[in-house]
């Protein structure tokens, strides 16, 4: 009896033994996660790349917007477990951590392809539709290089649907010049499009470029990337809308001075 209640004595003290080594080890592990939270994975640098309509700036700031954006562990992990934030004209942010430099966070941002805007008077905002006519942003904001879309009849939107034009074909057109003037890097201002006629009117700078149908319209802004420069500084109207594979002339029509 008496070498039972030893055994039992000594079994219950190696469990209370094992279990504040257990206990050690854990506030040691706990302890160890904390220093390494704390002093190794705390941001000093933040590298953004693929931002044009934000700033380096805007774009740290919105990462870390929170009380515990200071470890570089914690924004990741939170970037990778739950949603991010919704950004106007931003599709998607991707962060990462470096391994070699815990210190590091790195920011890829995805943004919204955009290629022009609508003004829709019925909510006083810009809609901005994507390559293939989609509206993707409704914003008062204007973006610089982007567009103006005028002389199209648009009374409302819906996002992430497209452009509701009543004519197809404008839609068609409209998508059509937009995509050709970004393909050759030629940075326009503002069009018009005249529905009823199908006629289309680019304004660069001081000039004015008529554009006419889309009959042609690869090998008119095909030649309009290379004649541009030679009009710099110059105002004026060019005139692309008669220009043919047979009739190849294109005029510039200088403007006349006031008097």
């Amino acid at each position: 009896m008496i070498k039972e209640q030893r055994r039992e004595i000594a079994r219950k003290r190696k469990k209370r033994r094992n279990t504040l080594i257990l206990l050690s080890m854990s506030v040691c592990f706990i302890a160890l996660i904390v220093v390494l939270v704390t002093q190794v994975y705390t941001v000093q640098k933040v590298t953004v790349v693929g931002n044009e309509l934000y700033t380096d700036a805007q774009i740290e700031d919105i990462v870390l917007c929170d009380d515990y954006s200071w470890s570089t562990l914690y924004v990741y992990l939170k970037y990778r477990l739950f949603q991010e934030e919704q950004l106007p004209f931003v599709d998607s942010m991707k962060v990462g951590m470096s391994l070699t430099n815990p210190h590091e966070l790195s920011v890829e941002v995805y943004e919204k392809g955009i290629l022009g805007y609508l003004y829709i008077s019925a909510i006083n905002q810009n809609a901005y539709f994507d390559k293939d006519g989609f509206v993707v942003e409704t914003s008062q904001k204007i973006i610089e290089d982007v567009p103006k879309i005028e002389g199209l009849v648009c009374d409302s939107v819906v996002l992430y649907e497209k452009l509701p034009l009543a004519n197809d074909i404008s839609l068609k057109n409209l998508l059509a010049l937009t995509q050709l003037l970004q393909k050759y890097e030629i940075k326009a201002d503002s069009m018009r499009y005249e529905e009823a006629a199908g006629e289309m009117t680019v304004f660069c700078d001081k000039i004015t470029i008529q554009v006419g149908n889309a009959d042609n319209l690869t090998q008119k802004i095909m030649r309009l990337q290379y004649i541009l420069p030679q009009l710099e500084g110059k105002s004026g109207t060019l005139h692309l809308e008669n220009w043919t594979s047979e009739t190849t002339d294109i005029i510039f029509e200088p403007k006349k001075n006031k008097k």
